[in-house]
This record gives C-alpha cells, sequence and structure tokens, in this order.
C-alpha cells in the first residue's frame, strides 16, 4: 500500500470517527457539522473528475450543485402541499423518497452537463472558465426570478425526505447515508481514474494532438468526464438541500463555485481524497474560526496562498511525500 493510500484511508476513517464520537458523547451539531464537510466532499470529488483528470477548470459546477438541490426542493414541496408537480399529459405527483430525488438531480445535472458541456468544450482556457461561469450565472438569474419556487427568497421544505429502513431525523443515521454516497463517488472517481478511459482522459489532458492521432477524440472524452463530474456534483446538491431542508438561488451562485474548487485546490488536485481533506479544513477553520471573526476567510486565503506556494500537490500530497499528482 502506498503512502498516499494510507493517508487515504485514515482520512476517510477519521471522517468516520468524529460523529461517532460526537454520537457518544451526544453532540448532534457537530455530527451535522461533519455530514455537511461529507457532502461539500462529494461535490468536490464531482469537480475533482473533470479538473483534475480532465484538466477542465470550471467555474461553472454550481450549476449542477444548484440543480440538484432543487430537484430535491420542487419534488418535497409538491409531496408536502399534496399537489402534483405536473397534471398534464401525464399526473407527476411530488415525493419525499430520497433515492426517487436522487436519481432526479442524477438525470437534471447530467442533462444539463451534456447540453452547457457541448458547447463549452467548444472552447478552452480561460474561454472554458467564462462561458461555464457564464451558465452557472444564467442558472442564478433564473432561479432569483422562479417566485413559484421562492425566488430570492428560497424554498423552505419542512420534512426530511425518507430512505428505505433508516430514520433520516437521526443525525447519525442521516450522516451513514451520506458517508455510504461519499464511499460511492470516491470508488467511481478511483475506478475512472485506473481505467482506459481515465488513462486516455489523462493524455489528452496532457497531449491532445497525440491522443487525436490514434483515432481518439478529445473532445468525447472531456465531454463524458464532464456529465459524470456534474452528475456527481449534483447528487451533492441534493444531498445539500436535504440536510438544510432549503434550496435558494445561492446555490447556483459563482462563489459556490469557488468554494468547491477551493477543497479541490486545498486537499490537492487530481489526489482521490484531496476533496475530502479540503471539505474537512473548511468547515473546520469556519466553524473555529467563524465565531472569532467575520473575516475568517483571510485566514482561508492565507492557508490557500501556501498551498498554490509551496504544496502544489495540496494538503494530502503534502503529508504523502508527493509534490504532484501529475508529475
Amino acid at each position: 500500500m502506498s503512502r498516499e493510500s494510507i493517508v487515504n484511508v485514515v482520512l476517510m476513517l477519521g471522517m468516520l470517527a468524529v460523529p461517532l464520537w460526537a454520537y457518544s458523547a451526544d453532540e448532534p451539531f457537530i455530527i451535522t457539522l461533519t455530514t455537511r464537510a461529507a457532502i461539500l466532499a462529494i461535490a468536490g470529488v464531482g469537480l475533482n473528475m473533470a479538473l483534475g483528470q480532465g484538466g477542465l477548470v470550471s467555474l461553472g459546477h454550481a450549476m449542477f450543485f444548484g440543480l440538484g438541490g432543487y430537484s430535491m426542493g420542487i419534488l418535497a414541496s409538491h409531496a408536502q402541499t399534496y399537489t402534483p408537480l405536473m397534471t398534464w399529459p401525464v399526473v407527476i405527483e411530488g415525493t419525499s423518497s430520497m433515492p426517487v430525488i436522487w436519481l432526479l438531480a442524477l438525470l437534471m445535472s447530467g442533462i444539463a452537463a451534456l447540453i452547457t458541456g457541448a458547447l463549452s468544450l467548444r472552447t478552452s482556457g480561460v474561454y472554458f472558465i467564462m462561458i461555464t461561469l457564464a451558465f452557472g450565472q444564467m442558472f442564478y438569474y433564473f432561479a432569483v426570478s422562479w417566485p413559484a419556487y421562492g425566488g430570492d427568497d428560497g424554498l423552505s421544505i419542512y420534512v426530511r425526505n425518507q430512505f428505505p429502513g433508516l430514520n433520516t431525523l437521526d443525525p447519525i443515521q442521516f450522516f451513514a447515508i451520506v458517508y455510504g454516497v461519499l464511499l460511492l463517488a470516491l470508488t467511481l472517481a478511483g475506478i475512472i481514474a485506473r481505467s482506459p478511459f481515465g488513462l486516455a482522459l489523462n493524455a489528452a489532458r496532457q497531449s491532445p494532438a497525440r491522443v487525436e492521432a490514434v483515432g481518439i477524440s478529445p473532445y468525447r472524452l472531456r465531454l463524458a468526464v464532464y456529465v459524470l463530474s456534474g452528475m456527481v456534483t449534483g447528487l451533492a446538491g441534493a444531498l445539500f438541500a436535504d440536510l438544510n431542508r432549503f434550496v435558494s438561488p445561492s446555490m447556483f451562485s459563482w462563489q459556490t463555485s469557488g468554494e468547491i474548487m477551493v477543497f479541490v485546490i486545498l486537499g490537492g488536485v487530481a489526489r482521490l481524497c484531496g476533496p475530502v481533506a479540503g471539505a474537512a479544513v473548511f468547515i473546520a477553520l469556519e466553524h473555529f474560526l467563524g465565531g472569532l471573526s467575520e473575516y475568517w476567510h483571510v485566514y482561508l486565503g492565507a492557508l490557500l496562498l501556501v498551498i498554490v506556494l509551496f504544496a502544489r500537490g495540496g494538503l494530502v500530497g503534502l503529508v504523502a511525500g508527493q509534490r504532484h499528482a501529475h508529475d
């Protein structure tokens, strides 16, 4: 087992140990805090597929995060008001079933990623960054001007969605659901990285011309990973909205995209568990320093600056003793 694999195992065991300790100490707030970190880590895993493996610097991943959140919010709001979501040509009811909501979140974010990716990936570099940002802002302003689901005020959900066999109102059981989804997302990311598809994607990131010369389309590779990336991030959005029982246009904002990218950079771009480390550090700083000053982001910025300048492999790379996953 490599040193980085050991670091990854320790990270995942640590994320499991904290809520178990909090449960034994009767500290439900700590469980909820760890659940939030795990959900944001899932969003980071999604972005890391596109950024770390595909080399796609996207500032529009909040679009998928928000679509997942609104998928949950819309279905759950119709379930709690007992009104159908659609009456023609077929009647579609709201639902509080998590698996059904997750399927819709995956579908909506996947379709959005396919359409926006097909257009965005015809550009590269700073143009790709700006067009993904533009798509994200389009969704943001659409949500702001959508009064049917709260508009700028957002949408509150007064019931917790259900998962078969579990009490989702119990913080430790809800954490178990999120932790399981995080493990699945990391497993998917690991399989992609080691698969022929992942190797071809890595080659396309380094030398698109050579990949194209052997008959493989870099465009299709990037589009495929962009869609997968968007779907994972959309699933994280549905879980985040379920945790807060609230969804708002801020989930679509460019600041949300920036925060997700910060998780990835802090933990380590292209590191399997980099987003987990990054999200955990972000939540810890927010919790411990946020109570001291509303300007706690200054300390986050300083840490990010140190990581970028002196530890390009992120926190995971620093501990594992490797400079960068792509070196």
